[in-house]
């Protein structure tokens, strides 16, 4: 009979043999994993590198050299009429690209060679070209730079729309002139939206990453793991740690043909100025939920205008897709070809109707903006009857409405946007253009109560409810 103990000293010694075989196996399994993936990334780097670019831009600016010494508009005014005085200094800047096609066609951010002067291309292998935009769009922040060059290598395009969180990818630049740099991170997050730069411009449905992004960088390729370009990188958060962002590629795919022939990018159209349906919105205009998105205004001899929308109007659907915030709206639209119909559902006066409007091309001096607003809970204005000068000031086309003298600070009017000068057309859906109509309306509300606004501004209208309640 074996002895027990012998049991169980063979059984602790194959126990122990057992775990140094498998955890050496674990290690030289990691090991060879994580040789696997370097040869990778240094394989991509090895075959994208030679389609990136570098690229050195030179800015004038016009000085005087008596702006420094005379601060008084007067005395600016004065020694503008000098010309001789006037300098034009350089200004330098750099960023990336990368080639899109054998005849020269390099794809980067519009921000990287704006109001650019002279342009210098320079190739991975040392060879320099002189650049040209042939076509930008400061929107979607992409330009096209020509050389005169072919034969060139090519950057793969891949999928932006299969990325997924988490998963690994490679940037290429020359992030602060230095050429060819290659960093590592991952997708941290997708469809992120930022206002960035000088005039706080809207990026959105950005890729979010941790890979390495700085000035330089900006309209490099954001690579996958196939080496596939799957974003263009744009630094538009100054010293972020951590923090970078790159436009999907799926974007630039759409808009390259546009932007190769035209030299803009053209955008579907529906001409409507929108806005959330709030709840107390959706209150107001006898929804049962707050859903879809209300129209504003409607822009004259827009497609909306000839369809027959109107203000008042909210937009559930798109061909039969629920939209349900301004921007899925947009999104919506601009997914749609030039000269297509679409089929919208309208709810207007608790009725839904179908709408079919043929969509058209954005005018290039047409500025659609989503108008959003956040109210509190609180109110407070001043109004006027408007007059002749008034309505003339304000580019009203009726000398009708109430004009907004006065915001009460900290009220639901100031925090929800409302300013002095905007002109109130309607209150509670109803015209008003006297102090009588409009008591006769606030009388009537109690706190709790919403006051439903329809205000001009800017040459267009838009609706804002306000809370009622009482102010200290």
């Amino acid at each position: 009979m074996i002895n027990n103990n012998i049991i169980k000293r063979y059984t602790v010694c194959f126990v122990m043999l057992l775990f140094f075989v498998l955890t050496f196996s674990n290690t030289v399994f990691a090991q060879q994993s994580l040789k696997s993936l370097s040869d990778d990334i240094a394989q991509i780097s090895e075959t994208v590198g030679p389609a990136v670019v570098n690229i050195d831009v030179v800015r004038y600016v016009e000085t005087s050299p008596f702006n420094s010494r005379f601060s008084d508009p007067f005395f600016e005014r004065f020694f503008e009429q000098f010309e001789e005085f006037r300098r034009r200094i350089p200004q330098k800047g750099a960023g990336s690209g990368f080639i899109v096609d054998t005849e020269g066609h390099i794809l980067t951010n519009e921000h990287v060679v704006h109001n650019a002067e002279e342009i210098k291309i320079t190739l991975s292998d040392g060879r320099e070209f002189i650049g040209e935009v042939v076509g930008s769009d400061i929107t979607s922040d992409m330009a096209i730079v020509k050389i005169d060059a072919n034969e060139l290598p090519v950057a793969e395009l891949g999928d932006s729309d299969s990325l997924r969180v988490g998963e690994i990818v490679i940037a290429i630049g020359n992030p602060y002139g230095l050429e060819k740099t290659v960093t590592m991170g991952v997708v941290s997050a997708k469809g992120r939206n930022i206002s960035a730069g000088s005039e706080g411009q809207e990026y959105r449905n950005l890729i979010q990453t941790d890979t390495a992004i700085n000035p330089g960088n900006s309209g490099g390729p954001l690579l996958n793991t196939d080496g596939e370009v799957v974003g263009i990188n744009t630094a538009i958060i100054p010293y972020a740690q951590g923090i970078g962002f790159a436009i999907p590629v799926n974007v630039a795919k759409r808009n390259l043909d546009d932007l190769i022939t035209l030299g803009k990018v053209r955008r579907s159209w529906l001409g409507v100025y929108i806005q959330q349906v709030t709840p107390e919105i959706a209150e107001q205009f006898d929804l049962e939920e707050a859903e879809g998105v209300l129209v504003g205004d409607v822009i004259e001899d827009s497609p909306a205008e000839e369809a027959g929308l109107a203000r008042g109007d909210v937009i559930i659907a798109v061909n039969k897709v629920s939209v349900n915030t301004p921007q899925e709206l947009q999104d919506t639209i601009r997914a749609l070809e030039i000269g297509e119909e679409a089929e919208l559902t309208v709810k207007r006066n608790g009725e839904e109707s179908i709408f079919v409007v043929e969509i058209a091309e954005m005018p290039s001096d047409e500025v659609v903006e989503t108008k959003e607003k956040v109210f509190s809970e609180q109110t407070g204005i001043k109004v006027e009857e408007v007059t002749p000068d008034i309505a003339r000031e304000a580019n009203l086309p009726w000398v009708r409405g109430l004009v907004i003298v006065d915001v009460i600070p900290g009220s639901s009017a100031d925090d929800m946007g409302i300013r002095s000068g905007d002109i109130i057309l309607e209150a509670n859906r109803k015209e008003i253009s006297s102090i009588p109509e409009w008591e006769e309306i606030i009388k009537n509300l109690e706190t709790g109560d919403t006051l439903l606004l329809l205000v001009f501004r800017d040459r267009h209208t838009y609706y804002v409810p306000v809370k009622i309640e009482e102010l200290e």
